[in-house]
């Protein structure tokens, strides 16, 4: 389990170093992003994986492991935006870098946290998994974030929104573990 920690603070740097950078080019403009925009974005990516997957091959030049960067942040931000809500003004949306970064850092920490007692209950299954299979995993929980969203947040017996963004971050990290670190075919 510890390279399994070790692995996935790796990619954590990764992630955090395009999100500032982009913080930096963009400022923080998906601060007006509503939650389903954030899904949605979440789920153009997964179905470009899937798509390359079932294909065995992209036209735009272009692999997954980008999409799965993006996965991770998109749903970093869609918890931050969980927290602080929506921007609806310009004063709103604009964010200083250190404070975004900040955020960031405290929900990727949790998403890891949440990952290794998941991890010990497991045994690290996911390693056994075909990344395809992980693939269609996030687009589940992406579908289940739709319906919740389509019921105004609410739920009867399941987790909530942020349940799903840290398990959708934590797939994608398992699939960037793979394919980055251990360097797997998709």
């Amino acid at each position: 389990m510890a390279d399994t920690l070790e692995q996935y603070e790796t990619l954590i740097g990764q992630c955090l170093e395009l999100f500032s950078a982009k913080a930096k080019d963009y400022g923080t403009a998906w601060r007006i992003l509503r939650l389903p925009s954030l899904t949605d974005q979440i789920y153009i990516k997964a179905q470009r994986i899937r798509s390359i997957q079932e294909k065995g091959e992209a036209k735009v030049n272009e692999g997954i492991i980008p999409e799965f960067i993006g996965i991770v942040n998109y749903s970093v931000m869609a918890l931050i935006q969980l927290e602080i809500g929506v921007a609806n003004t310009a004063e709103e949306i604009d964010m200083d870098v250190d404070t975004v970064t900040k955020l960031y850092d405290q929900y990727i920490h949790q998403a890891k946290e949440l990952m290794s007692n998941k991890n010990h209950d497991y045994g690290e299954a996911w390693r056994q998994m075909r990344i395809s299979s992980i693939t269609d995993i996030i687009l589940m929980k992406i579908f289940r974030l739709k319906s919740i969203e389509d019921h105004q947040g609410k739920t009867l017996v399941s987790e909530g929104m942020d349940a799903n963004y840290y398990d959708i971050i934590n797939y994608a990290m398992f699939c960037l573990i793979r394919l980055v670190l251990e360097k797997e075919e998709a």
